[in-house]
């Protein structure tokens, strides 16, 4: 259904070191790489599936208030790595790893990256 995401920063250095370490606990690496943006994928993908930029209007980047952008684990290890790396590399805590109330297996973890944008790593496999 989505064909790509887009996350504005107002620092793509700072972002990128966040992004690197958060997203290769998740199996996703950075493929593109220019001044004024940062785009990642899954090995299986032909494309880059997340973009992190600059706003193209020149404005500063702010985050939504009720948006968030949910990244699949493969496994609840993967939602806690994801987790440390993220607060490592400048992210700050929304939400420890844990199941959460909306199925048994729903273990997730919740973070904000370096310009307030809100992620969450989910694994919906049974432990």
């Amino acid at each position: 259904m989505l064909l790509y995401v887009t996350l504005g920063s107002n620092d793509l250095a700072q972002s990128s070191r966040f992004y690197d370490a958060a997203l290769k606990t998740l199996g996703i690496e950075r493929r593109v790489t220019e001044e004024d943006e940062i785009g990642y994928a899954h090995p299986s993908d032909t494309r880059c599936r997340l973009w992190v930029l600059k706003p193209y209007d020149g404005k500063e980047a702010s985050f939504g208030n009720g948006s968030m952008v949910t990244l699949e684990a493969p496994s609840r290890a993967a939602v806690q790595a994801f987790y440390a790396a993220a607060l490592a590399n400048g992210g700050t805590d929304e939400g420890a790893p844990g199941l959460r109330p909306f199925h048994e297996h729903f273990y997730a973890c919740y973070v904000r990256d370096p310009d307030g944008n809100k992620l969450s790593a989910v694994c919906e496999i049974p432990a």
